[in-house]
């Protein structure tokens, strides 16, 4: 095995722990276990287990870029119903990872992952103006699109850890509460003479 798949086959095995238990629960000796390997050659590819603890958040956070990224053709709504469940299918499948990547006072974050978590957040804004045609978005359609986000990333983490909702009610409810922040946000733009610029 080459030294980079050796070093990725470390960073999968801590997210297969992290779909069980916490990223903080999980020791050197659970990761080399998994991936049957040495003590020693677990630390010739990482000098501690934080660094492969952050290198593994940020594999979380690039899936859920990637996640974004798998759009569908078709109206804007069926665009980012097929966004929002490529979000919901890799923080389900890492779970405890996307938990403690976005639970306040993770002892897992960093000042990194926190960039990360926030180029994910920039890439679904860019995301959602793209399948609503908005070139220069105004800052009040800005705000609400900042504030659908923290709203996804509430849910999700409620729905992780609780499972109250049926899976394939989240997507859909979703997308519902955007259209509806998105009414009002032009209901109040258009009272206050605001217009978001369209492409085209």
């Amino acid at each position: 095995m080459s030294p980079e798949a050796r070093r990725e086959d470390l960073i999968r095995a801590a997210l297969d722990l992290f779909g069980s238990r916490a990223p903080e629960l999980v020791t050197v000796d659970d990761i080399i276990a998994r991936a049957e390997v040495s003590r020693p050659l677990f630390y010739r590819y990482f000098s501690n287990l934080r660094e492969l603890q952050v290198e593994a958040l940020k594999t979380v956070t690039e899936g859920l870029i990637d996640g974004l990224a798998g759009l569908e053709e078709g109206p804007p709504e069926t665009r980012l119903r097929a966004a929002v469940r490529g979000l919901i299918d890799v923080a389900d499948h890492y779970r405890a990872g996307y938990v403690a990547l976005l639970r306040s006072g993770s002892v897992i974050a960093t000042s990194e992952t926190d960039a990360a978590i926030d180029e994910v957040r920039n890439r679904a804004v860019e995301l959602i103006l793209g399948a609503l045609g908005v070139s220069e978005p105004s800052p009040m359609l800005l705000l609400t699109l900042r504030c659908w986000t923290a709203v996804v990333e509430g849910a999700l983490l409620s729905w992780l850890q609780e499972r109250s909702v049926p899976r394939e009610a989240l997507d859909g409810w979703l997308v519902d509460q955007l259209t509806a922040m998105l009414a009002t946000t032009e209901r109040h733009e258009q009272s206050m003479g605001l217009v978001s610029g369209k492409d085209g």
